[in-house]
């Protein structure tokens, strides 16, 4: 059955819409996400209208999930002589996660590192330690949790309209991946990203947890600065591979994540080493102690090294998270541990005392 048109979906919008405005609208395959304009202080009054456009879009012929998201225009912030940090911008609303002791973005300045498979493997190495574990995907554009951990299916509603983590591995998932099929591509700009981004993080159930990693978009652009700014991170974990290149974009995150006042917890160096299945002899394809030595030239903790390994692709591609075994987890075992301690010491300690930095 051919899906709606975009007349179609239009037209079932704005026959429920109230309070706001249908703004872009994107169909493939069944699969229907739509933005829904508001002013700025009526986003809490929006939810449930957001709640029923869903709804009506799911209702039509040929919709197999229907995405909507909230976006609002706001004034141009007065210009201030120093970031806000962990603090939300001005005009910007933080969300709070009452039941979530601490929340970690894992990180890196540029793709291809390895980002996703780290924080895939932490979350289930960090609940094999028997801790109440949470994964948010907030890669909009290139969601790969779904695959990575094994999970199909949809998140179901609470009676409030929020949406209930998929569960695997003993964590809580949310991924935009599950609201929309795998090979949708979202073609959506800066607004609809960052809403969705927020309500992936704020409409969610989580329920009680001891730590939630956020598996944040590579680079430095306005999704890491929405979640750094209005999520309240404890701080923030750096995925690097030894090369030069790959450091150098490692150092642009690092530099993202202190002028919002969001601690380093530490750096990680993936793809450290390949050693040749048939002859033994291991080869730094990626050079060598390249994330190590940043760390210290930083004063920032160095948690452990990760080899590059075919049996570790083979479990990511097939959903079955290398942490989840013990012959072949062991590395993300151990750097789960030394995060879990750096993230009791941010607690026990507190936020670190203002610095005057003379330029």
């Amino acid at each position: 059955m051919a899906g709606p048109t975009e007349t179609d979906i239009r037209a079932a919008a704005e026959a429920v819409v109230r309070i706001g405005r249908v703004g872009g609208i994107a169909a493939k395959d069944g699969a229907v996400q739509l933005s829904l304009e508001v002013e700025p202080g009526r986003a809490a009054d929006a939810a449930s209208e957001r709640h029923a456009v869903e709804a009506a879009l799911a209702g039509l012929p040929g919709v197999t999930s229907a995405t909507v998201v909230l976006t609002a225009e706001r004034a141009a912030p007065a210009p201030a002589s120093r970031p806000s940090g962990g603090a939300p911008g001005r005009g910007a609303t933080r969300l709070e996660l009452p039941d979530v002791k601490a929340v970690v973005a894992v990180a890196s300045g540029k793709g291809g590192v390895g980002k996703s498979t780290m924080a895939v493997n932490l979350a289930v190495a960090l609940a094999r330690q028997g801790l109440a574990v949470g994964l948010m995907d907030s890669d909009i554009y290139g969601p790969s949790l779904p695959r990575m951990m094994g999970i199909v299916g949809k998140p179901a509603l609470t009676d409030d309209k929020m949406l209930l983590p998929m569960q695997k591995w003993g964590v809580a998932c949310m991924s935009i991946g599950f609201l929309v099929a795998e090979e949708t591509a979202m073609i959506w700009r800066g607004p609809m990203v960052m809403s969705a981004v927020q309500q992936l993080a704020g409409d969610v159930a989580w329920g009680p947890l001891d730590i939630l990693l956020i598996d944040m978009p590579p680079g430095t652009g306005d999704a890491q600065l929405t979640l750094s700014q209005r999520v309240p991170l404890t701080g923030a974990v750096i995925v690097s591979t030894p090369q030069d290149i790959a450091l150098l974009d490692a150092r642009r995150g690092i530099a993202m994540f202190r002028k919002v006042e969001v601690p380093v917890l530490g750096l990680i160096e993936n793809m450290s080493i390949f050693v040749c299945p048939h002859c033994g002899k291991g080869t730094h394809i990626f050079g060598s102690g390249g994330a190590r030595g940043e760390a210290e030239a930083l004063g920032a903790p160095f948690l452990g090294e990760v080899p590059l390994e075919l049996e570790l692709r083979l479990r990511c591609d097939a959903g079955t998270p290398a942490a989840a075994d013990d012959a072949s987890g062991q590395a993300f075992r151990d750097i789960a541990a030394r995060l879990w301690q750096e993230v009791e010491a941010r607690r026990a300690t507190g936020p670190a005392p203002p610095r005057i930095v003379m330029e």
